[in-house]
């Protein structure tokens, strides 16, 4: 499967996969925000679609930040959204994300709790295990899970670098019966990711991470247009 890493968001194959847009999370702060949230997701937003061109796009969850309110501009982003991706020739998919309650009262469009991507991959926001199926292996039913890959966010991922944090994603066989895990970083610059040195399989909001050291941080340098690899999170862990 082709993965292309881009601002905070994988392109795989035709489809383009984003999580954790969080709008309205800069009106929930306390503090003055740097960026003006909404507006700087919606500019980078289109930035990826002219640049990626996808067939899709795909949001694993939380496109809203607040529980129960939703702001007449919140509401515009959402819109606004939806008309970028239309006016790109794509396909809006939304996963619902745990802060997502509100999303139906205020989108018009079909909300999933999981996207198939193809016949090993699911995207899912992450804030819970996909419900699980029964395997036969060798003539024995035992549990199995639903894919070999699943994409998800919810842990706003970041790897801490000498002092400075850096969102990360986190690829690699750490999810149930050892499935990959495609772990993406918020998109909204203004959610503070996580750093994941030191995290064990237990640190993790998701239940979908069930081992952590095979989990390798992958950081995409917009700015130099570099997408740098680290090794495991196991083999970093003495080391960051």
């Amino acid at each position: 499967m082709a993965i292309t890493f881009r601002d905070r968001a994988a392109l795989i194959e035709e489809t383009l996969v984003l999580a954790d847009l969080h709008f309205g999370r800069a009106s929930e702060s306390a503090v003055e925000a740097p960026i003006e949230d909404g507006r700087d997701v919606l500019d980078r937003f289109v930035n990826l679609l002219e640049a990626t061109e996808p067939r899709d796009v795909v949001v694993a969850g939380d496109l809203l930040h607040a529980f129960d309110t939703a702001t007449p501009t919140v509401e515009h982003r959402l819109a606004a959204l939806d008309e970028r991706v239309a006016d790109a020739g794509a396909e809006l998919i939304v996963v619902a994300g745990n802060h997502d309650t509100m999303l139906g009262e205020i989108r018009d469009g079909p909300i999933v709790d999981r996207y198939r991507l193809d016949d090993r991959t699911v995207v899912v926001h992450g804030h819970e295990r996909p419900d699980d199926r029964t395997v036969v292996v060798h003539g024995h039913e035992r549990p199995g899970v639903e894919a070999e890959r699943y994409v998800l966010g919810h842990d706003h991922p970041a790897i801490e670098i000498e002092g400075q944090r850096r969102p990360c994603f986190l690829r690699g066989p750490g999810g149930p019966d050892s499935a990959e895990l495609l772990v993406l970083p918020a998109f909204n610059r203004f959610t503070a990711g996580v750093p994941v040195n030191g995290m064990s399989a237990d640190d993790f909001q998701s239940p979908l991470v069930v081992a952590a050291d095979p989990l390798e941080p992958i950081v995409r340098d917009e700015n130099a247009r570099e997408t740098l690899r680290f090794p495991s999170l196991g083999s970093l862990r003495h080391h960051l």
